[in-house]
């Protein structure tokens, strides 16, 4: 049975055919038949009590510098689709947790993969910390005394941004580095959201 995928996700036309998971799960999706609509999430909306998104029905291919065709653009109900997937990347801001607000409307009865409930409840760096034998010893913290507190105790350490990703504003500070201070600073004038610091693992280099 041919199914009608949305896909909720970045520009699609600049991701890495090669790396990026979406694009290869979308590939293999098309290649068993089904159907793919692309929109990125500022084009997801709620009008009078549809949740609607603007994007353009794909073909893909691996093929680099050209891996998309684009259909015309148009305007779907995505409860009309058989499954949605959710897979923009961070910042887990607003902006996103409203899209799994919107999603959650029509899930179950369209299939949102993965369900924006858990995905909202759940940010990987927050979720991590019900496994503790698997992660170095960390602090979530906003406040500098408990972070300096914690880089005295460990020395060597890695300060980064709760709801970052692809490594962006991610700072090692090894015993001897004096910038905790300033960079502590420049975070907390970016936003109110606490940071992550975490031991650093030299087998991780």
């Amino acid at each position: 049975m041919s199914l009608k995928v949305a896909l909720q996700m970045d520009p699609i036309g600049s991701v890495n055919i090669n790396a990026d998971s979406t694009f290869r799960i979308a590939l293999e999706a098309q290649a068993r038949g089904h159907s793919l609509f692309h929109y990125t999430p500022d084009r997801l909306a709620f009008v009078e009590g549809r949740v609607i998104a603007r994007g353009w029905p794909v073909e893909l291919r691996r093929e680099v510098g050209n891996p998309v065709s684009f259909g015309a653009e148009a305007e779907i109900d995505l409860a009309e689709m058989d499954v949605v997937w959710l897979r923009q990347d961070p910042p887990f801001d607003m902006g996103y947790i409203t899209s799994t607000h919107l999603l959650d409307l029509i899930h179950p009865r369209t299939l949102v993969v993965n369900d924006p409930f858990w995905v909202r409840n759940f940010p990987e760096k927050l979720l991590v910390l019900r496994f503790p034998d698997l992660t170095p010893p960390t602090v979530i913290a906003r406040d500098l005394a408990t972070i300096r507190a914690f880089k005295a105790k460990h020395g060597d350490i890695i300060l980064k941004p709760l709801y970052g990703n692809g490594g962006a504003g991610v700072f090692r500070l090894d015993a001897g580095d004096r910038n905790l201070a300033s960079l502590h600073e420049v975070f907390m004038g970016l936003n109110r959201e606490p940071l992550i610091v975490q031991k650093f693992l030299p087998a991780v280099e």
